[in-house]
């Protein structure tokens, strides 16, 4: 369901994004407006962004093989990481770029067409809303009582967190467009066009930061939340079971890789032994279904000296 619900909110954004960003182009074409310019780019690197989540998301399906016997899940933060550099390089510092080159030399909004980047812009923040909408909502069958900092901080699905500051980053970059714009068409200073800009350009670096950060623990390897943890632990001790130590990890959104060592009695067969961990495994895939790789091993609880 998170899968899905991740694809539906990127599709939802791709098409917004393929759509405004025609639009900016025109009117930056018609304007030269500088803000324009840095959305329609902003929405460039939006668009490219959700076809590499929409590529990783299929990569990751792709069996095990002998060479990735663990499998391909975490290509999604592969993909996902790769998002956060070109929202930076190719948004945030051609944003910061071309802002720099018109604080050096503004220039007023002139001509005949003065109100289409006010109506490209207000028509832009109303499509990324019900974008926003989308992503708000397929987060919300996933995300339970966590507040939004902590599910964008913890998520396991890159997708979704992804989609989430990227809309948002969205909406605030138009605002701050609208800002430059409409106060150089008022005061015919262009320097307010530039200023939109660079606000512009160091939203998007922030958020691009925020991203790589979050997806790099993701790529480093991060072990289940801590409610799965209990819930393993709960289900290996439900025979009685003693944990002598437990040890979880993602391979992917969807798949959690669980490593423990139990006690087993001093005069345990080699029989009874097999059943035991059979017996754990089949309570602990029970109690948390993403735990498709389960190594558990045997050894005796030793006093400590």
């Amino acid at each position: 369901m998170a899968a899905n619900g991740g694809t539906k909110a990127i599709v939802a954004a791709l098409a917004a994004n393929l759509t405004i960003a025609v639009l900016k182009f025109v009117a930056f074409i018609l304007t030269l407006s500088s803000s324009m310019l840095a959305e329609a780019i902003h929405s460039v690197a939006d668009s490219g962004n959700q076809v590499l989540l929409l590529v990783g998301g299929k990569r990751a399906q792709r069996a095990a093989s002998p060479e990735h016997p663990f499998g391909y899940g975490r290509e999604r933060y592969i993909y996902a990481f790769i998002v956060s550099i070109v929202l930076f390089s190719v948004g945030g510092l051609f944003a910061l770029y071309e802002a720099w080159g018109k604080i050096q030399h503004p220039h007023a909004i002139e001509g005949d067409f003065w109100w289409v980047p006010l109506a490209v812009l207000i028509g832009a923040i109303v499509a990324e809303s019900f974008s926003f909408r989308t992503a708000i909502a397929e987060s919300n069958r996933i995300r339970g009582k966590q507040s939004w900092v902590h599910f964008v901080r913890n998520a396991k699905q890159p997708e979704l967190p992804v989609i989430l500051l990227e809309d948002l980053g969205a909406l605030l970059g138009l605002v701050f467009a609208l800002f430059g714009v409409g106060l150089t068409l008022i005061t015919g200073d262009g320097i307010w066009d530039a200023l939109g800009t660079a606000m512009i350009g160091f939203l998007l670096v922030a958020i691009a930061i925020v991203l790589a950060l979050e997806t790099k623990s993701l790529l480093l390897g991060e072990s289940a939340t801590k409610a799965d943890v209990a819930r393993i632990s709960t289900a290996l001790e439900a025979d009685g079971t003693r944990i002598i130590h437990l040890k979880t990890m993602h391979l992917g959104p969807e798949e959690l890789l669980v490593a423990a060592k139990i006690s087993v009695g001093a005069a345990a067969t080699g029989a009874e032994i097999a059943t035991v961990i059979d017996d754990a495994e089949k309570r602990i895939r029970e109690a948390v279904p993403i735990a498709r790789v389960i190594y558990l091993e045997p050894d005796l609880v030793r006093a400590s000296v």
